[in-house]
């Protein structure tokens, strides 16, 4: 029964691939942005219209890279057995020590997305400045309190007594 129970980790590689794929994808979206956005300056677009497309591509290779980074830690943290040398001979991004770290990396990296989507539409913004356009960066620091709020409480908790 456990060797069943652990055979089924190799589910998990199709998450891994999965997360992988997706970064291809993401890489190539991102390089046909910073391909949009140096055509738009030889058309002569402004330069507001140049940054905004230049920190979209940026947005979505951080994206990519978060994604590599999640397909390493889903094949080497729960999926393939190392021994402690080979971890070791790992980088550190690639040695994941559970869950949670998963989870925190993910939640970092969405605060991220929302700061440069935020300056991104900042940078298309056109009309008259109004309250609303404060929503969206009021939600990203209050996900942002959150968020510490938990490394702290984590951080405590594991904290040896």
């Amino acid at each position: 029964m456990l060797r069943l129970a652990l055979s089924l980790r190799f589910v998990m590689l199709v998450a891994s691939l999965g997360a992988a794929l997706g970064a291809l994808v993401m890489f190539w979206e991102g390089s046909v942005q910073m391909l949009h956005a140096a055509g738009s300056i030889y058309s002569g677009q402004e330069p507001r219209q140049v940054i905004a497309l230049v920190m979209g591509g940026t947005d979505v290779f951080l994206f990519g890279i978060v994604l590599v980074i999640f397909a390493y830690a889903i094949a080497f943290g729960f999926v393939f057995e190392l021994t402690p040398a080979q971890r070791q001979k790992l980088p550190v991004w690639m040695r994941a020590t559970g869950m949670a770290e998963l989870k925190a990396t993910l939640v970092g990296v969405i605060l991220v997305y929302l700061v440069v989507d935020f300056a991104t539409d900042w940078a298309q913004y056109v009309g008259e400045l109004t309250w609303v356009v404060l929503t969206k960066p009021l939600s990203i620091l209050a996900i942002a309190a959150v968020f510490r709020l938990f490394a702290v409480n984590n951080a405590a908790a594991n904290r040896p007594t």
